[in-house]
């Protein structure tokens, strides 16, 4: 993984900008549900050891023409859904799962360089974005807030780049049933993980839903997701 602004020989094959375009977009509006459906890999979503509330949060494509409609990663959610603005006091309780599709190393949408491949790393940041995305401080302004994201970010990309290292703890969690060795860590924001399970990269964050205690699961239906 290279950091963000990096050239196009040097960019990650995924990113964090939901893309949307044309055709697809129209689709999106229409159905929530129809990005989803779009997807050439499973979902993973909690099991049944889960009993709240479920939504729909996001799928999006990387360094890809966005005008394909076939989504390179997307976010399930469990829980309280996020602020709509900032908080003094966040008491929200959720985790969230980051289903990310297993691609090889290709060429860029404009045929500029090639993509790395996608590894455990694109969903641990994938998963770290995500938490400091639903979980940044609340009392600070508009200029503020960007320049800790910034810094924030730059920190999670370093530590998703290096999954072996000291920042990162080995949580064995089910996924279908079975144990699955994910990489783990925590900080003030909430915790964040990452690792693989069949055909796909899994990460997940969360605050106030202890990471020990979940499991995945493929989603066969994404209708319990949509709470139209």
């Amino acid at each position: 993984m290279e950091r963000p602004g990096s050239t196009a020989e040097e960019r990650p094959a995924v990113d964090v900008t939901h893309r949307t375009a044309g055709a697809p977009a129209a689709r999106r509006a229409a159905d929530p549900l129809a990005g989803y459906r779009a997807a050439d890999f499973p979902w993973y979503g909690l099991d049944e050891g889960w009993t709240g509330r479920r939504w729909l949060g996001q799928v999006g494509t990387g360094q890809r023409a966005a005008d394909t409609g076939t989504p390179d990663y997307g976010t399930l959610g469990h829980g309280d859904e996020p602020a709509r603005g900032p908080e003094t006091r966040d008491t929200r309780r959720f985790a969230v799962v980051v289903t990310v599709a297993r691609r090889d190393v290709r060429r860029s949408a404009d045929d500029t360089g090639t993509l790395e491949a996608t590894s455990a790393s694109s969903a641990a940041w994938l998963a770290g974005s995500g938490l400091l995305a639903a979980t940044w401080p609340g009392n600070l302004d508009r200029t503020l807030r960007q320049n800790w994201l910034d810094q924030q970010s730059a920190l999670a990309w370093d530590l998703a780049d290096d999954l072996e290292g000291p920042a990162w703890s080995t949580l064995t969690l089910p996924v279908n049933g079975l144990p699955q060795p994910f990489r783990y860590r925590e900080s003030e924001h909430g915790w964040v993980l990452a690792g693989e399970a069949p055909g796909v990269l899994i990460g997940a964050y969360g605050r106030s839903v202890s990471a020990y205690g979940v499991g995945f699961t493929t989603v066969a239906d994404l209708g319990a997701y949509d709470g139209r």
